[in-house]
């Protein structure tokens, strides 16, 4: 379906009064009332119903960045011809309301057996974009049906406050990144009523209704049983536990950082974690174990058992792989090389 510039504006328009700056996420536009209208910022497209309306609803709400505004679309060549037409409707889009985009395609030789490997592939893409912009913002169109699938993804595997208080509305990244999600307070239900009532189109991308993903299967097979089951309106309940998350892994964030900014990074000293709760001593753990060199991944049984050490106090000599031992002496945690490994290198 392709549409006259002047349709694409008029239905935009109509699709801007439906979905009114209101009803997006309050945190992120407390974010964007705080920043300057000169900073680039990058729209990820696919060209789905979700990231085509994020892409128009940035457009219309916030017309004195559109100068600012960019868009970065990854063709993962799975799908043939479909997914160059994807490609194709993007670029008419963006060429409609006169944003420049960017293309990144999968390359020959690029294997993707899940989705953790076309995710990868997908931000490299937008990461090296963003880099030669200097952009440090990028608007993605995460909604509710989102938030469920990726609680119930994450529940199966064990995930803290951390992980279940994704996907964030604003999320601080690495190189100071910031990922912006407007849409959260938003049902995929609510964006396509909004989307089918102006008629305006959206590509389908069939590889989402198939099994080959777990996200796929998730969001087929159980959060239909699941809202069904539960006989009120789950999503927004997933949507409402994120949000209490957030803020309980926010409050713990902190109060990590204020007994960390006290410790030095080459002794953990437990004397100062005396009466602190189980969660925050793991935290504590973990950022300084991050600060340690020369470690290897840990595994989550090791991590507990050095957690246990740590909590008690009690003299320990724990292995941390082939080149360290963690050591407690005197209510204090410290690194120590091991000495076989050291001693074969230096014969070396």
């Amino acid at each position: 379906m392709k549409l006259q510039a002047a349709t694409w504006m008029r239905r935009a328009a109509k699709l801007a009064e439906l979905l009114p700056k209101s009803r997006l996420h309050p945190a992120v536009l407390d974010w964007t009332a705080r920043r300057r209208a000169r900073d680039p910022w990058f729209v990820a497209l696919s060209g789905g119903v979700d990231s085509i309306s994020l892409l128009l609803l940035v457009w219309l709400h916030w017309p004195e960045h559109r100068e600012q505004l960019r868009v970065v679309h990854y063709n993962h060549r799975l799908r043939g011809r479909a997914s160059d037409a994807d490609e194709r409707f993007c670029r008419e889009l963006c060429r409609v309301l006169g944003v420049k985009l960017l293309v990144g395609h999968r390359g020959d030789r690029q294997r993707i057996s899940n989705e953790a490997q076309a995710r990868e592939l997908r931000f490299a893409v937008i990461d090296r974009v963003m880099l030669r912009a200097r952009s440090h913002t990028l608007w993605l169109g995460h909604q509710q049906n989102d938030v469920a699938e990726t609680i119930l993804m994450r529940l199966s595997r064990g995930s803290g406050t951390s992980g279940l208080a994704a996907p964030r509305p604003v999320q601080s990244m690495p190189n100071r990144r910031i990922h912006l999600r407007p849409l959260l307070n938003l049902q995929r239900s609510d964006i396509e009523q909004a989307m089918t009532a102006v008629r305006l189109p959206w590509r389908e991308d069939t590889s989402n209704t198939g099994d080959d993903y777990f996200r796929n299967r998730i969001r087929r097979d159980v959060v239909p049983n699941w809202v069904e089951a539960a006989g009120r309106d789950a999503l927004a309940g997933a949507a409402l536990s994120r949000e209490l998350l957030e803020e309980d892994d926010v409050a713990l964030a902190q109060w990590t950082d204020r007994i960390c900014a006290a410790m030095p990074s080459a002794r953990l000293d437990l004397k100062a974690l005396t009466d602190v709760p189980r969660a925050v001593v793991r935290r504590v753990l973990h950022t300084w174990l991050l600060k340690q060199t020369g470690m290897g991944v840990l595994s989550r049984q090791a991590f507990a058992q050095l957690l246990d050490s740590v909590i008690t106090g009690e003299n320990t000599r724990q292995s941390m792989g082939m080149h360290l031992f963690a050591v407690i002496r005197r209510q204090e945690l410290y690194m120590e090389p091991n000495p076989a490994v050291s001693t074969k290198h230096r014969r070396r």
